[in-house]
């Protein structure tokens, strides 16, 4: 029998029992679609050197602090940090993939706090190998799948506050889509199906699923926002990986996974 496993998480209520489980031989790859994982995947495609996902805006200060050089990055209610916010500074980006650039990026190496994607990312810490999901990348995930096909596949959805998010649910449906023939006959959970066919009843117009959404319909309605859509829904535009390593920080990869 195929002992590969096929799970999806949908709501950052169930990070929590994450650090209950045995990791070890997981690989995790985990979607924020608006926006944190696509923002990521732009910043390293654009030249950004290293990417530390933080949890709270006080360990983002602190790191600056003993790092003056690297740049503060992210969002709260899906807005850039203001120097409001942290008594002291105003953050150098948002949480818009638009705004890393190569001008902004090249060569820099960025401290980023956001809502729910940077949590999601913590979450997955004990896991064998974490990598950083968005429709920007989708095919050269589900193309190393295919190559290394991990025995125990676990795809996180980062949500919206506490509950899932309709955008996570379309790509991790979408992977399964794609690795389906490698994953069909062996343990799949109710969750991956759900989300497989979820994907598949929207990919004929994936950016209108997105309009559906709590946090698509959220962004259209902000005018310097809105664009950000349409960006991250973007297909396979790269062709690299990312992986959340163990010292904690986001690198592209540069060599096969272990």
């Amino acid at each position: 029998m195929n002992s590969m496993s096929l799970e999806v998480l949908f709501t950052p209520a169930e990070f929590a029992g994450l650090s209950r489980r045995n990791l070890r031989e997981t690989v995790c790859v985990v979607f924020d679609i608006l926006r944190a994982t696509s923002t990521m995947m732009t910043a390293l495609a654009n030249g950004a050197g290293e990417i530390l996902p933080v949890g709270e805006i006080a360990e983002a200060l602190a790191i600056r602090r003993s790092r003056p050089e690297i740049l503060l990055a992210g969002e709260r209610n899906g807005l850039r940090i203001l120097a409001a916010q942290t008594g002291s500074v105003d953050f150098d980006l948002g949480n818009s993939p638009r705004e890393f650039t190569p001008e902004k990026v090249r060569g820099k190496n960025i401290v980023m706090t956001t809502t729910n994607g940077t949590r999601a990312l913590r979450a997955c810490a004990a896991a064998r190998s974490t990598l950083i999901g968005s429709f920007l990348g989708m095919r050269a995930i589900a193309a190393w799948i295919a190559r290394a096909k991990p025995s125990h596949l676990l795809l996180v959805c980062s949500g919206t506050v506490d509950q899932a998010a309709y955008e996570d649910t379309l790509a991790a449906g979408a992977l399964c889509d794609l690795i389906w023939p490698d994953y069909s006959s062996g343990n799949v959970s109710d969750s991956a199906r759900i989300a497989q066919q979820i994907y598949q009843a929207s990919k004929a117009d994936l950016l209108r699923a997105a309009q559906n959404g709590r946090n698509g319909r959220r962004l259209l309605a902000v005018s310097e926002l809105r664009e950000d859509v349409p960006f991250c829904f973007q297909q396979d535009t790269i062709d690299f990986l990312a992986e959340l390593g163990q010292d904690g920080v986001v690198r592209r990869l540069a060599k096969p996974i272990r």
